[in-house]
């Protein structure tokens, strides 16, 4: 079976696609929001591709009380890598203009849907750890909670609600799957020989 090219539309596509990849890195990713009563504007924990943003002093300070770790930047060796796992996306996506093969761009499908799957373990694993891991001496104890937010959606943890969701880099990062996605139908549903 040979290797089919890729049409005029599906170029632009993956063009679109690098641009997405290339933006995310300059916006926020995810973001994780925190309402009580006794914080009517809320806070905001908000995931970059290279640092931990927002609100993060104040939700420290907060975590404290209940025994959870600090969180830093630091401490996370992913925001080392990815940065150069994203840039790497876009340079794929363009390269693949040039390469203009659909089995190509299905592969870079499949290896980009395994990085999401194993970017939401890992953030569930970190936010476990978090969550779960807290100092017996804390000020505020609660037998048998844990505080993990949610992966993605709504959790209520004591006072706290948190909603856990993407932020402008999320959706670009999920748009850019879609337009893949896209891609990759059109190219195997309507360009058959």
């Amino acid at each position: 079976m040979k290797n089919v090219k890729i049409s005029g539309l599906s170029k632009v596509l993956l063009l679109i696609t690098a641009v997405l990849f290339a933006s995310s890195l300059l916006v926020p990713m995810w973001q994780i929001q925190l309402e009580a009563p006794q914080y009517p504007e809320g806070l905001v924990l908000r995931l970059h591709a290279n640092k931990i943003g927002g609100d993060v002093e104040i939700i420290n300070g907060l975590n404290h009380y209940i025994g959870m770790a600090t969180l830093h930047t630091e401490n996370f060796f992913e925001f080392t890598i990815l940065p150069y796992i994203i840039g790497g996306f876009a340079i794929i996506s363009i390269l693949l203009i040039f390469i203009a093969k659909r089995k190509a761009v299905l592969s870079f499908l499949l290896l980009y849907v395994t990085f999401v799957i194993l970017a939401a373990i890992d953030f569930y694993r970190w936010n476990y750890e978090y969550g779960h891991n807290l100092d017996p001496n804390a000020a505020i104890r609660v037998p048998g909670m844990a505080y993990q937010p949610p992966l993605i959606g709504y959790k209520q943890l004591l006072n706290f609600g948190a909603y856990s969701i993407p932020d402008i880099g999320g959706w670009m990062l999920t748009f850019a799957g879609i337009l893949m996605f896209s891609i990759v139908i059109k190219e195997y549903k309507f360009n058959k020989k």
